[in-house]
């Protein structure tokens, strides 16, 4: 159980909580096991009667009735104690699971975006979702049976053994074989828990994949390789889920089996000292009703066994990505307000999941208020420059500086707080257009969203929808175009007020005249705001202060507009390129 140790904070958390169940339940559990020893002291009385030894009628009625009062009155009272025990302990459970959930997306949220790179999205909503669920068993149900299961043993035992201690000692002989039984299949549902827990994530991430893939799967017409995909991966976790269900299986059996056997010696054993009048009628009646007591306890230890197990494995999963170190971490807590000053000072970066240099030695600066151009083709390294400045990675090689500061020491928050970054394939949510566009700034009025809207040149495409700034999107925008989703994602930069404005091929599936209304609206917006625009069009970088070319995570050129299409190279030749795509 040692991954589990880490969970022991949540019991400290709620220790009274804990405390106040664990009590309710020994009261439940104590009243219930008055029974037992009414029913034999019941019997007794019947049989003194027969025997002669009590003689009047009444007095034996009168007994019995008391008995049954007494009877229904422990029942009475153990069944509301044993409602108060569920409503203590599981709602505990409830708010355990709460707290881990949002401890894992916390965690999900800290975590770098090689992280992400290395994860599927399917695994990781399995880790919060059924595994924390199996975690969250451990806290409820196995944390009541298992106080359950002690009462019953100390308190029947304790009973037993007050009664008659050799009748009590031969009812526990099978009770060695039962914990041997359970040590082992302990350790077999751990291995297989773990193994279908893996198949389940790799199930729900298959069906994640193919539902955002949807389109290519119809287009390319492959649903009968799909499915026959899935049912293979299916059959597997089926089959190691019945592997599972086996093992679990053998649990009730063993226990009902051991159960019996002691049934068995209370019958035999108690059978021969009746005979030989060592003990009274109702001890047996007494003996076996505590004995058969114990089988619902002695089969829970298998099933609350079981739950341990599987939120053992749950834990050691989940474990891996709590104890995952983020790679960019917030170094300070000292607040910042950017000027907006930026400076490349020999950057050399690789990425760790491909070990591709996307750039060598890059050095450029940029100061407030300036708009910088980066051109280049596919793979030069553009959105990599974006990526650094963003501090989505860090440098290893060379410095990033923001106002003469090293990018790494300055307070991570308030930086992206400061930046309006509009990626190449821009990500919008399965909510309201209104509110996409508020993601960037959430206290924002309907006039902020509207003037970013325009700005963005997308305010007539979305009055024209039947609920306008209400309207829906479906899963990824995947109601809008291309050009209205970058559009969309320029209006969420744009009204968050930023210092520094990163467009990374933001308006690549725009027309080149709604490129122009763009852009000059850029222009009037990101008046004094450090802007980068990183783009395969000549047109979106001609009013730029700086231009910078890239080939191969290499500066090959540097200049305006006006120095770059006079001298040899890639930006005139792209320039005369698309000049006369234009003419055409």
């Amino acid at each position: 159980m040692k991954e589990l140790k880490y969970l022991n904070k949540y019991f400290l958390k709620y220790k009274w909580r804990f405390l106040a169940g664990i009590l309710i339940t020994v009261v439940s559990r104590y009243l219930f096991i008055k029974v037992p020893g009414i029913v034999g002291a019941s019997l007794n009385v019947v049989a003194e009667y027969q025997k002669g030894i009590i003689t009047d009628v009444g007095v034996v009625k009168k007994e019995l009735l008391l008995n049954i009062l007494w009877i229904i009155g422990f029942t009475l009272v153990s069944g509301f104690f044993t409602f108060l025990m569920r409503q203590t302990i599981i709602v505990t459970s409830r708010l355990v699971e709460y707290d881990l959930k949002n401890e894992i997306y916390t965690q999900y949220q800290r975590l770098s975006l090689n992280f992400y790179k290395n994860n599927r999205t399917g695994d990781l909503m399995n880790r919060i979702s059924e595994d924390v669920t199996k975690v969250r068993n451990y806290f409820g149900p196995a944390v009541m049976y298992s106080v359950n299961m002690v009462v019953f043993f100390t308190v029947c035992f304790s009973e037993m053994l007050q009664i008659d201690v050799k009748l009590t000692l031969y009812t526990l002989i099978p009770f060695p074989i039962l914990s041997f039984s359970v040590f082992v299949l302990s350790k077999v549902i751990h291995k297989r828990t773990g193994v279908v827990q893996q198949y389940l994530s790799k199930l729900t991430t298959f069906n994640q994949e193919f539902f955002s893939g949807i389109n290519v799967v119809k287009s390319y017409r492959i649903e009968p390789l799909i499915i026959k995909d899935f049912d293979q991966l299916a059959n597997i976790s089926k089959n190691k889920n019945i592997h599972l269900t086996k093992a679990n299986a053998l649990f009730f059996p063993i226990m009902v089996l051991l159960i019996g056997i002691s049934n068995i010696i209370v019958i035999y054993i108690g059978g021969k000292q009746y005979i030989n009048d060592e003990i009274k009628i109702g001890t047996i009646i007494e003996f076996l009703l505590y004995v058969n007591y114990l089988t619902w306890p002695v089969a829970i230890v298998g099933w609350v066994t079981s739950i341990i197990q599987q939120a053992e494995a749950s834990q050691e999963r989940i474990n891996e990505f709590l104890k995952h170190t983020p790679e960019i971490k917030n170094l300070t807590e000292t607040p910042i307000k950017l000027k907006g000053n930026v400076t490349f000072n020999h950057v050399t970066f690789t990425y760790d999941d491909t070990n591709v240099t996307a750039l060598k030695d890059v050095s450029f600066s940029v100061n407030s208020g300036e708009t910088i151009a980066i051109i280049g083709k596919t793979g030069s390294g553009k959105s990599t420059i974006l990526e650094l400045i963003a501090r989505l990675y860090d440098t290893k090689s060379g410095s990033v500086l923001l106002d003469d500061i090293d990018i790494k020491e300055t307070n991570l928050d308030d930086l992206r707080n400061q930046i309006g970054f509009v990626p190449q394939d821009p990500f919008l949510f399965s909510e309201s257009i209104a509110s996409n566009i508020k993601f960037g700034k959430e206290e924002a009025t309907q006039k902020d969203i509207v003037f970013a809207a325009k700005n963005a040149d997308v305010h007539k495409n979305i009055i024209d929808f039947s609920n306008g700034y209400d309207t829906i999107l479906g899963e990824r925008g995947v109601t809008l175009s291309g050009g209205q989703k970058q559009r969309v994602a320029i209006a969420r930069a744009i009204i968050k007020d930023p210092k520094i404005l990163i467009f990374d091929d933001c308006l690549s599936a725009v027309d080149t005249e709604t490129e122009e209304k763009i852009l000059n609206n850029l222009q009037r917006v990101s008046k004094n705001k450090t802007t980068f625009i990183v783009s395969h069009r000549v047109s979106s970088a001609k009013n730029a202060d700086k231009i910078i070319v890239l080939n191969e995570g290499e500066i090959v050129q540097k200049g305006t507009h006006n120095q770059l299409i006079v001298e040899e190279g890639y930006y005139k030749k792209l320039y005369e390129q698309q000049l006369l795509e234009k003419e055409n």
